[in-house]
């Protein structure tokens, strides 16, 4: 196993600060821009894109190569994810196993063998993450955002390929990520461009949306991230991903979570169109959300850290619950980095 500083207490403020932050970056190897990252914004993890991605060598060294600069640098191990749902959303491509998707799969069996291989292959390459199964149940009246991407729309069914997926994922030490939360099935704005709104209550979710999200809190799921609509009858002010009622009321509190929570991508427009960073981070804070993913190499990553790092100074409340988090963090890296 990776070495890892397991007690927070241990960590100092920017490490703190560091580990809750989740990023992309440009290049295909350890360069000036990953040391910059991990030397000085102490980040706690990585997600790999197409552009980060040549071929399944070249994926391994620089997998190796920034955990080992990572631990060098006295920092706990990286995290590093990637979307590879299968389908429409898989960023390794051949000579990586293609699966059609979620819509396509007709069983178990078809579930289990995609977590298997998909296991294998990403950790054969030091990849520790992936950020999947899709949970979010496409109801079949509605042309939603999702549909070429759930397992369908029975959140029964949904919960059962889901679960499937997960339990084989982990039981490799790969870390699954159950998304979006508290669903997105029945959206059809794209929140990569602009931010959804959906006027539903939460008794209608309880049943539906949420029931696959539910199963796989009881099947201990390493994390869950959370969506950027708007649920305009849960928390009218705050989209999912900056809500204290959604990711602290309904997820922590009332489904009882323990695990790691994480936004979706910050860049995209459903957020950078409507909020300030410095408002973003400070939303996520509040609400208690152990990590900020931002998938793009620019200003908010630094902005981002700056503002969690500020926080830890001057405030006495999101400096306890900060340790919290990052105790979360650091328990699931002791778990799944080897």
């Amino acid at each position: 196993m990776i070495p890892c500083p397991m007690d927070s207490a241990a960590l100092s403020h920017k490490q703190l600060a560091g580990q809750r932050l989740l990023v992309g970056f440009e290049g295909t190897e350890l360069n000036s821009d990953l040391r910059f990252l991990i030397d000085s914004i102490k980040i706690g993890g990585l997600i790999l894109f197409a552009q980060n991605l040549i071929n399944p060598e070249q994926i391994k060294n620089l997998c190796r190569s920034v955990q080992e600069y990572a631990v060098s640098r006295g920092n706990p191990p990286l995290f590093i994810a990637v979307d590879q749902e299968g389908g429409t959303v898989a960023r390794l491509k051949e000579p990586f196993t293609q699966f059609a998707g979620n819509p396509h799969m007709q069983n178990r069996k078809e579930a289990m063998r995609f977590a298997d291989i998909t296991a294998r292959e990403l950790a054969a390459v030091g990849i520790n993450m992936n950020m999947a199964p899709a949970l979010d149940t496409s109801p079949l009246n509605i042309a939603g955002i999702m549909a070429a991407r759930s397992f369908g729309h029975d959140p029964g069914w949904v919960s059962k390929m889901g679960l499937t997926v997960i339990e084989h994922l982990q039981q490799k030490s790969i870390m699954a990520v159950a998304k979006h939360f508290p669903g997105i099935g029945r959206t059809t704005l794209d929140s990569h461009m602009e931010m959804p709104s959906l006027d539903i209550d939460l008794s209608a979710m309880a049943s539906y949306d949420l029931l696959p999200f539910r199963d796989a809190i009881n099947h201990k799921v390493a994390a869950i991230m959370l969506s950027h609509i708007l649920y305009t009858k849960i928390d009218p002010d705050w989209p999912a991903s900056l809500s204290l009622r959604i990711a602290r009321d309904l997820l922590r509190d009332q489904m009882a979570f323990q695990g790691v929570v994480l936004t979706d991508d910050l860049d995209m427009g459903a957020i950078n169109n409507h909020y300030k960073i410095k408002t973003v981070i400070q939303q996520i804070l509040s609400a208690g959300i152990d990590i900020a993913l931002i998938c793009h190499k620019g200003p908010n990553i630094e902005q981002a850290f700056e503002e969690i790092l500020a926080s830890l100074s001057v405030d006495r409340e999101l400096r306890s619950e900060g340790r919290v988090s990052v105790t979360r963090i650091l328990k699931l890296k002791q778990k799944y980095i080897k």
